[in-house]
């Protein structure tokens, strides 16, 4: 029986751990890494796994307004997905603005060929791509990630951690999976 009592006052601990946990991420406004969250918290990185567990289940309930995210190799609380659209009128970051359909592609063709040139992405797009270039390295969701070893050195661009918050993706490898005609229309420039 006291091994019972026992587990139940790990419990409680870890409930006033994750509580703690819960606070810093409502404090912090960028995504946290996890080894942050323990020197912040003082808290051991197996605990603070343990409760971002804990916080994770808490918050699927469809009663609750957030969640918690892995964004940009961190953790956020943040608006569920569905709520958003009806939020980011207000809250959103008024720089976030939308994306023209030309930007949007660009970004697209940068986010699944990375590293890639902009003569790369003009022969993809078929249309000049230096606007573009220009508007997405000041939005901070591209930059220039090394130079092409070819005659000239042309720069390579790649997304960012800003493009990773932007669409709310923990990592490149969480992006959309793209189809077989996609695929191809993204490797012309190779």
């Amino acid at each position: 029986m006291p091994l019972q009592g026992s587990m139940i006052t790990m419990e409680i601990h870890l409930e006033k751990e994750a509580a703690l946990i819960e606070a810093v991420l409502f404090l912090e406004s960028e995504p946290v890494s996890e080894k942050k969250i323990a020197e912040i918290a003082q808290l051991s990185p197996e605990v603070v796994a343990k409760c971002l567990e804990l916080l994770q289940e808490k918050y699927q309930a469809d009663n609750c307004g957030v969640e918690l995210s892995a964004i940009s190799g961190g953790w956020v609380l943040a608006p569920k997905k569905f709520l958003w659209d009806v939020l980011k009128e207000r809250y959103g970051n008024k720089s976030e603005g939308k994306l023209s359909r030309a930007a949007m592609e660009t970004l697209s063709i940068i986010a699944y060929s990375q590293p890639i040139t902009r003569a790369e992405v003009e022969a993809i797009r078929g249309v000049s791509a230096d606007t573009m270039i220009r508007l997405l390295s000041e939005r901070n969701l591209i930059k220039e990630v090394g130079k092409k070893d070819v005659p000239g050195k042309p720069s390579q661009y790649g997304t960012t951690k800003e493009f990773l918050k932007f669409f709310r993706l923990n990592s490149i490898a969480d992006l959309p999976k793209l189809d077989e005609e996609e695929s191809e229309r993204f490797e012309l420039a190779r």
